[in-house]
């Protein structure tokens, strides 16, 4: 079950309330912080900005850590992607944050590590969809079919739309006509633009009859499973993430 904006802000709420930080240092006066350092941590939340920061305590279901003076909550459940089960390993760490709440009024300064682990696996995957080109053949599974096309699965976190035209030489008016979930397909690449990638079956129907003498396009295989084949590596050889 996901977790209601409620209920995490009661979460932090009783986290703060029965602090119990195994180590402080870093924490400033409210003196020494003032209101400036607010007016930064908002700006680092508008921003998005990344931070580096030393973890130094060990509340109710999250951690402590300290951002220009100012003391700061991450919750266990935005320590990582997965469950956290013990905080107490994390004493001590440094993690990258981004401020996911900044309200000084009620003294509330919380942090997500999750939010930059996501950000990361963004653009890792926009990486991999960037190094496929155009006129590539590839093969995957289909995943799922739709009333304006089929969505294929080709692996390593990738997928590519065939658009209903796109599917055969006859006109057809449902892509169930000649897909099934599962199926196994040869595609060919017609465009990748703003992180999605167009493919055709139909392109290859029409090249089909000289394709073994004129094509000399290298087709690219992928494992059911998700994960590439040698096929792949060599696809995306030399991509720096």
């Amino acid at each position: 079950m996901s977790e209601s904006m409620a209920d995490f802000e009661k979460e932090i709420d009783e986290s703060l309330k029965t602090l119990n930080v195994v180590e402080n240092e870093g924490e400033a006066t409210e003196e020494e912080t003032g209101f400036n350092a607010w007016d930064k941590v908002q700006q680092y939340l508008e921003d998005g900005t990344v931070l580096t920061l030393k973890v130094g305590g060990i509340v109710n279901k999250g951690v402590i850590v300290y951002v220009d003076g100012l003391r700061g909550f991450i919750p266990a459940s935005h320590l990582e992607i997965g469950y956290v089960e013990d905080t107490n390993p994390y004493l001590g760490k440094t993690v990258e944050a981004k401020v996911i709440t900044a309200d000084p009024e009620k003294n509330r300064l919380v942090l997500s590590v999750k939010e930059v682990l996501y950000d990361k696996k963004r653009a890792e995957k926009e990486a991999r969809i960037n190094a496929i080109e155009a006129g590539a053949v590839l093969t995957g599974k289909v995943e799922s079919l739709m009333p304006y096309g089929a969505f294929v699965d080709l692996g390593n976190d990738i997928s590519g739309l065939i658009h209903i035209s796109q599917i055969a030489q006859k006109r057809i008016e449902s892509p169930a006509e000649v897909l099934k979930t599962g199926q196994e397909v040869n595609v060919k690449v017609l465009k990748v633009e703003n992180g999605k990638i167009s493919l055709s079956m139909k392109a290859l129907e029409e090249v089909a009859p000289e394709e073994e003498d004129t094509s000399g396009e290298e087709v690219v295989s992928y494992k059911d499973e998700g994960d590439a084949t040698t096929g792949l590596g060599a696809l995306l050889a030399g991509l720096k993430l």
